[in-house]
């Protein structure tokens, strides 16, 4: 085994038998490369990467390209989980070198660690020759890949970079309207979605777009919100036996996935699934020839919050209530085996009931997909559609089919599983944490709120340090060594070393703010603010206003870099960016809604070009445009209020109160009686005692 035996992460352990002399990310290896005057290869990839896995097994597991690399290169293997500034400073480099990036990360860095060359996926013949040229380049002129270096570095630190602008501009609908109007040209209008392939979910991009169709009263962008949530629901992205979503669709119509289910795609989408069901789009008939399944949408709604949080307490939750990080797209060397199945194998599990099964996700004896004979479930009809052509009453059909599932999911259980990346990251648990919140906010089911009050108390025993700081990982309670790569690990004593990034500030901060909006409970709160001060201390940088990515008394790379474009997930600016505007409102902190302002400010003058890489920087302008509603709920029945309250769609407020508290808006407001306060621009109205009064100030 090489260096990587020792590793903590699933990704570098998967490459610990390779023949490669792979190094962990540290001092050591870096040293290395200077006292040997050796080029560094940095591969960053994830555990749940196939095209990380297929790179692996044509190259790094060769014992011949290996010699090739351990002669020349001191070789560096990073998960790009546990050190994203890694991943960030070369992703940056690959970006500028071949205008597109991904996974597996390859890049050759001078001795120094600065990039002069990089790219994703190579294959092996590809690979060995480009190893040779590179080789022989620093050999022979090392000041030409000197003056690359110098090059390169520049651009990395230009890179996602902004200007600091001094002047509030005023912001209007006209900016939000110039924005989505040049962003609707790339919506696909008969698939939902982006563009044709492969498609992500992005859930953010979906969640502004919803709040701005309520809020602008637009009917077409709530026809492709709407269209979109519908067409990746039925999709084979969406796992029907088990629930829970892959990591996107290689194809444009949703059908075939790629198989990884990664936490943060889930706990995203559970959020926006959630909202979903509490909205009630604008109204208009669709056009001739689109079908719209959209009567039933909001019970599928809850059955995909449901079926998704039940995926992630069944295969991604550890006992002590942390949530592991992926699962694989691959089991037993076969990419979407664990998913797949023959038509003749659903006969052998279903009986007589198969055909039903069958016809609802699309079965068939060749196999629906790319390959041969197998089946990525996936449904077209409605519920009642396709019972009236069955012959069947809508219940009588949807009894079959969670019968049906319920065995399919039983057989499949008893297969060789994916594997599970059992990290614990402080950023992706707070997007879990958040969607919890977020289902029982629309849902009002205990067992949410259960599960999030376990993984929250989860987060203050192992990723927050005693001095107040998050610490990313949570540590183990036993070594890797003693465990195979299937078991997942146990968690609880004690924390690790007080390293993080701003996103698991930002994303765990973003949970307590609204574990606090669904229990009143201001220790959330005020646990957010001291999270917030730390953040604003160690990564703000006032000159420029913006957060960096790391803090000033962490490892220094080659670029100290800003996160500012939203992704997958949102950057970690704008999501401080939209917690600094709540906490400033909750405890009336100019200081806090100055920085978010300013951050804003920045980012502004980009968005327009390209609004769905800046999204949830969206939804902040959209709360400056029309303002937040700030609604207490105070007296004896404040909790039960609240739950009633919220079956209202009103995206654009935040929500405090109880039976008690102190936060600046609640003094004076506490009673027996039930009241509600509604306030806007430091201006409250008169307290009313019913939903309906309430809802009239606002403007429902």
């Amino acid at each position: 085994m090489n260096r990587l035996a020792n590793s903590a992460s699933p990704y570098l352990l998967q490459h610990a038998n390779n023949p490669v002399d792979w190094h962990p990310w540290g001092a050591a290896a870096l040293q290395k490369a200077k006292d040997e005057n050796k080029l560094i290869l940095v591969s960053i990839g994830y555990s749940a990467c196939h095209w990380c896995h297929v790179m692996e097994h044509e190259s790094f597991e060769d014992e011949q390209v290996a010699a090739v690399m351990n002669e020349y290169f001191i070789c560096i293997k990073v998960d790009r989980e546990e050190r994203p500034d890694v991943d960030q400073v070369y992703m940056s480099a690959v970006q500028l070198m071949t205008g597109r990036g991904g996974w597996p990360l390859n890049c050759i860095c001078l001795p120094d660690q600065r990039p002069i060359y990089g790219g994703t996926y190579f294959r092996k013949n590809d690979w060995v020759s480009l190893l040779f040229n590179l080789a022989d380049f620093y050999k022979t002129k090392p000041e030409e890949a000197e003056e690359y270096a110098v090059k390169l570095t520049e651009g990395i630190n230009q890179y996602e970079s902004v200007q600091f602008i001094a002047e509030q501009p005023e912001y209007s609908k006209a900016d939000l309207e110039l924005i989505v109007g040049n962003w609707q040209q790339y919506f696909d209008k008969q698939e939902g979605g982006m563009g044709s392939s492969p498609k992500f979910p992005v859930p953010n991009n979906w969640q502004f777009l919803m709040r701005y169709a309520h809020l602008m009263q637009d009917e077409n962008v709530a026809r492709q919100v709407k269209l979109t949530l519908h067409k990746m629901a039925f999709g084979g992205i969406y796992d029907h036996i088990g629930g829970g979503f892959a990591r996107y669709s290689v194809d444009g119509r949703w059908h075939v996935p790629h198989f990884e289910k990664m936490l943060y795609d889930n706990a995203q989408l559970i959020s926006l699934y959630a909202e979903s069901a509490i909205w009630k789009a604008p109204s208009k008939s669709p056009p001739v020839g689109e079908t719209l399944l959209f009567e039933e949408d909001n019970s599928l709604y809850a059955q995909i919050v449901d079926e998704t949080i039940e995926f992630v307490k069944r295969e991604l939750t550890s006992p002590e209530g942390g949530f592991y990080s992926a699962l694989d797209a691959d089991s037993e060397g076969v990419e979407g085996k664990f998913y797949t199945f023959t038509k003749d194998e659903i006969e052998a599990i279903l009986g007589e009931d198969a055909d039903v099964f069958c016809i609802y996700y699309h079965v068939t004896d060749g196999g629906n997909w790319e390959e041969e004979s197998t089946n990525v479930f996936f449904r077209k009809e409605g519920d009642q559609q396709l019972a009236e052509k069955l012959g069947l009453t809508v219940g009588e059909l949807v009894s079959k089919i969670k019968t049906a599932r319920d065995k399919v999911l039983e057989a499949r259980s008893k297969r060789v599983r994916p594997g599970l990346d059992y990290k614990i990251l402080a950023s992706w648990n707070g997007l879990m944490l958040k969607g919890l919140c977020d289902a029982y906010r629309a849902f009002n089911k205990p067992e949410y709120l259960q599960i999030a009050l376990k993984n929250a108390d989860f987060i203050l025993k192992n990723l927050i340090s005693e001095e107040g700081r998050l610490t990313r990982i949570a540590s183990p309670k036993s070594s890797p060594k003693e465990r195979t790569l299937t078991d997942p690990l146990s968690f609880g004593e004690g924390r690790g070393v007080a390293v993080a990034f701003l996103d698991d500030y930002a994303n765990v901060i973003d949970a307590f703010i609204s574990l606090y909006e669904v229990t009143f409970d201001e220790d959330w709160l005020h646990t957010a603010k001291k999270l917030t001060d730390q953040a604003i201390t160690h990564y703000y940088d006032e000159a420029k206003g913006i957060f960096f990515f790391t803090a000033d008394d962490d490892e220094q790379l080659i670029a100290r870099k800003s996160e500012i474009m939203d992704s997958v997930m949102p950057a970690s600016n704008s999501v401080m960016a939209n917690n600094l505007k709540k906490l400033g409102l909750l405890f009336d902190d100019a200081r806090y809604e100055s920085i978010s302002a300013q951050l804003l400010r920045n980012v502004v003058p980009q968005i327009a070009k390209y609004g769905s890489s800046y999204s949830n920087w969206c939804m902040l302008l959209l709360n400056e445009v029309f303002g937040v509603y700030e609604v207490a709920i105070t007296g004896d029945g404040a909790d039960e209020m609240r739950v009633e309250f919220e079956k209202n769609y009103i995206p654009n407020k935040i929500i405090l109160g109880g039976k008690k508290g102190s936060l600046p808006l609640l003094p004076g407001k506490f009673g027996s009686i039930t009241r509600i306060y509604v306030c806007k621009d430091k201006t409250c109205g008169l307290p009313v005692e019913n939903i309906k009064d309430a809802l009239k100030q606002i403007g429902n």
